[in-house]
């Protein structure tokens, strides 16, 4: 069973491995310590450990760590700093008037504010006359705080906070950082934290870290170690089919391997090897639990029409679909891509129209991919899955991307 060890014991690099579960292996959703690679940029022999390190030993300068969304940035800085150091916060958590200082002392347990009686602090009594003197932690007692227990403020997802409040967070860094304060400011490349690295007040007080996608053969690596451990078989190229499925997503990979040792386990298979034809149902069920129905759903529909019949076209399965269900499908098209130009999803949409049919003009499809934007813009968190900038259509979301090929039950051909 792939929930079960497959052998009394498992030698790697001279430790033993016994009794190890799936679960123990592949873990999409927290540090993976049987199954972590280190990497290295394509512009650098360095490994993003040693460069994150080095980053937040320079007193005085902010990080900026940018990369694609579910590509490890979190796992990368519990590896270097350890979840003992670690305090983080996530864009979101921001509101207009959220006091920045609050949320960085509430986060530790510090009492930002309350009241001192008798030399003693407490948050309510009954004794009225008690002398009661009501007090405010300054910034400066909590970064001194931060900097007596070696802590490391880490802003996750910095690009969620609203945009007026990412210059005030920028300010406010601006000068903890000058007293020796670390911080890690968290953000997607396409959505650069531009109140970060365009704050001329920050100018030569930055430490610049680009996280690139991961490589296919790095994403294989996850799949042959993690299995190995299980004492499970994976040949090179189903490892690799894996890989390419998993859109540069480590996270998405390990959620992938982990579902297969599921499929393996209800199938009762004790050859234990990894077959080429189990996958795609692998795909189905790792997308069982993902929340994007109401998501495709949206952008299917696209915005209220007011009475307006939208224009249809053929498709090649002889079925009509207005633009929003054509572009849509276009986004889940193979080869899978987290990157869209105009004259991509215009090609794909092209091929998608029965030969001699009408078909989307320029103007009608980029005033549709204005409109959905917009439309995503205006709801909660998970619906901002794509992001239409420049003549380009960024997918922000793997995971989002790997349902609509495969959620559902469906494949991607079927979709519509």
């Amino acid at each position: 069973m792939c929930g079960l060890a497959i052998l009394p014991k498992q030698f790697d690099k001279g430790k033993i491995f016994m009794n190890l579960k799936a679960e123990d292996v592949f873990r999409p959703g927290a540090f993976p310590e049987y199954t972590y690679i280190s990497r290295k940029s394509q512009f650098s022999d360095l490994s993003y450990e040693f460069r994150l390190n080095q980053a937040i030993r320079v007193s005085g300068f902010l990080t900026s760590l940018v990369g694609p969304s579910k590509m490890g940035k979190t796992i990368l800085c519990e590896k270097v700093i350890g979840f003992g150091r670690i305090v983080e916060i996530s864009g979101a958590d921001f509101g207009a008037d959220t006091d920045f200082w609050k949320l960085v002392a509430t986060k530790v347990g510090l009492s930002y504010e309350g009241q001192v009686i008798s030399g003693k602090t407490v948050y309510d009594t009954c004794d009225e006359y008690a002398m009661k003197e009501n007090y405010l932690l300054t910034k400066d007692k909590i970064i001194d705080y931060y900097k007596e227990n070696d802590l490391v403020l880490v802003i996750d997802d910095f690009h969620y906070a609203p945009e007026g409040k990412r210059l005030v967070v920028a300010q406010q860094l601006k000068d903890a950082i000058r007293r020796g304060f670390k911080a890690i400011v968290v953000s997607l490349p396409h959505r650069a934290d531009e109140a970060i690295r365009q704050n001329a007040d920050l100018s030569g007080r930055l430490s610049l870290i680009n996280m690139e996608p991961w490589e296919v053969d790095d994403l294989k690596e996850i799949a042959k170690l993690g299995f190995g451990k299980l004492g499970i078989v994976i040949e090179d190229s189903v490892a690799e089919r894996i890989a390419v499925e998993s859109l540069s997503s480590p996270q998405l990979m390990q959620y992938i391997c982990l579902n297969i040792c599921t499929l393996l386990e209800m199938m009762g298979d004790k050859n234990q090897r990894v077959r080429l034809e189990m996958l795609e149902k692998a795909y189905h069920y790792t997308t069982a639990n993902f929340e994007y129905g109401d998501v495709v759903s949206l952008m299917r529909k696209g915005p209220n029409t007011r009475g307006k019949k939208r224009i249809s076209f053929r498709a090649r399965d002889g079925k009509e679909y207005d633009l929003y269900e054509l572009l849509v499908k276009s986004i889940a098209e193979n080869p899978p891509l987290m990157k869209l130009d105009y004259e991509t999803i215009k090609k794909r949409l092209h091929e998608m129209i029965a030969d001699g049919c009408k078909r989307p003009e320029q103007r009608a499809i980029k005033e549709s991919l204005n409109k959905l934007q917009e439309l995503l813009n205006e709801r909660e968190d998970i619906f901002k899955v794509v992001d239409w900038k420049e003549g380009t259509l960024y997918i922000v979301d793997p995971l989002f991307l790997f349902y609509l090929r495969w959620g559902g039950g469906r494949h991607v051909s079927q979709w519509c």
